[in-house]
């Protein structure tokens, strides 16, 4: 299987089963709707151009080297630490300050207000040790709602994770998503000085920002939140950290929100696309075009800006072309419920955070673990790959999307197995723009 499309002035292939990109001349583009690999002498009937045979010599050298009409993966790989967690998202406030207008979690209660004791906290901790077998690096991650509103459950866990390390040789990455309204001198010194890498939230724009994501009383919080972001950043050198964005129908313009946040000094940026069902946000099929045009203009300033010294790092941009994960990392994307799992504030167990207060999703808890009545859900989990997926099994873009979000296909069909459509579509045209970042970023 390939895929071939054309970004700006460029003709640009990729080799679906080997992940090889190429980019070609126009007429190589061409040729490539008919050559199978076998049928030189059509080709050279069809187009009689004195670069034919040199363009069909070079495509055998491909096809002999393995980066075109590679062999199809059709199996998943076996790995012993099948079975093995990974990592854990603790829920540890139930709750928010804010009232973003998009968000998925019942304004961050996922059901119910609460927020996770330091007892729940720390036994979730013991949880993934004795469940991450011989692996030696492990991670937690602090979420809502808006965790610092529960910071002294998150600090009682940090403490208790660096005496667990010494005490077993594991090694915990440890962050901390937060929408900032918290994130005073103090608690950052702390958190720099623990080493928590952050998510920090921001919308772009003060007036999409202000507009999104009001504080209880309805007030904007960008102004806020932007003093307390920079300041963070700047005292641990602009690095451990990332800052994510959110974009709706009311703002498709979402490339000038990436600009305005990187001159506001922030370089490892992530926008992502709002997922609704039945909201006047929502996203929909007659928004992708326009969401299209804005990923080419998003990708023509992020090469402008690299090539003027300002670079920035785009979450979405990020594609390995030469040396990318696994094929079971491929195949199979995050892990979600069964090497990684959401902890509710009562120690609850869900497949992730987005599942959280789904009820047919709760596994277990992290006193007893998985359920027997909930352990098909980790076997369903595991195996909903790609290569089980009807509609992904013959898409382009399988290995590096793994098929997509389940929470957001359950949301949507009522199975993970059915991929969210808008999702998909958009996925595809970021990792265009994406490969053809990183081809010509190679070329040059």
């Amino acid at each position: 299987m390939i895929h071939k499309f054309k970004q700006g002035d460029d003709f640009i292939l990729l080799d679906v089963e080997s992940g090889a990109v190429h980019l070609v001349d126009e007429l190589t583009f061409k040729i490539l709707d008919d050559f199978d690999g076998t049928n030189d002498e059509k080709i050279l009937a069809k187009y009689p151009d004195d670069d034919t045979a040199e363009i069909l010599d070079e495509l055998h050298q491909l096809i002999d080297a393995g980066e075109l009409f590679a062999p199809e993966i059709s199996e998943v790989p076996t790995f012993a630490s099948r079975g093995v967690v990974k990592s854990l998202c603790l829920m540890v406030a139930q709750d928010c300050n804010l009232r973003c207008k998009y968000c998925f979690g019942d304004g961050g209660t996922f059901g119910h207000r609460a927020v996770m004791s330091e007892k729940i906290g720390c036994a979730a901790v013991d949880f993934i040790i004795k469940n991450s077998g011989v692996r030696k690096h492990c991670e937690i991650d602090f979420f809502g709602g808006e965790p610092l509103i529960n910071f002294r459950t998150v600090k009682a866990v940090t403490e208790y994770v660096r005496q667990r390390e010494r005490e077993t040789g594991k090694i915990f990455k440890l962050t901390l998503t937060t929408n900032g309204m918290l994130l005073d001198e103090k608690i950052s010194a702390w958190l720099n000085e623990n080493n928590i890498s952050l998510v920090l939230s921001l919308d772009g724009r003060k007036e999409i920002h202000d507009a999104m994501r009001p504080d209880i009383s309805g007030r904007g919080s960008y102004d806020r939140v932007l003093k307390n972001f920079q300041r963070v950043v700047n005292e641990r050198g602009g690095e451990n950290y990332y800052l994510r964005g959110t974009y709706t129908n009311r703002n498709l313009d979402f490339a000038t929100d990436v600009e305005n946040i990187c001159d506001a000094g922030f370089d490892i940026v992530s926008v992502e696309p709002v997922v609704l069902k039945d909201s006047p946000l929502a996203l929909t099929e007659k928004h992708l075009p326009t969401i299209r045009d804005e990923y080419d203009r998003l990708t023509e300033i992020y090469l402008e800006r690299e090539r003027d010294g300002r670079g920035f790092n785009f979450f979405h941009f990020n594609v390995d072309l030469s040396n990318g994960p696994c094929v079971a990392k491929r195949l199979a994307g995050c892990g979600a419920g069964h090497e990684y799992f959401a902890v509710a504030e009562n120690g609850d167990l869900y497949p992730c955070h987005q599942f959280v207060g789904r009820a047919r999703y709760k596994l277990g808890n992290i006193f007893d673990g998985v359920e027997e009545n909930s352990r098909h859900w980790l076997k369903y989990f595991r195996e909903s790959h790609v290569l089980n997926k009807p509609k992904c099994r013959d898409c382009w873009a399988k290995f590096f999307c793994s098929g997509g979000c389940h929470a957001n296909a359950d949301l949507f069909h009522g199975d993970i197995r059915e991929p969210y459509e808008i999702g998909c579509e958009i996925q595809k045209k970021r990792l265009e723009c994406a490969i053809y970042v990183q081809a010509k970023l190679s070329a040059d």
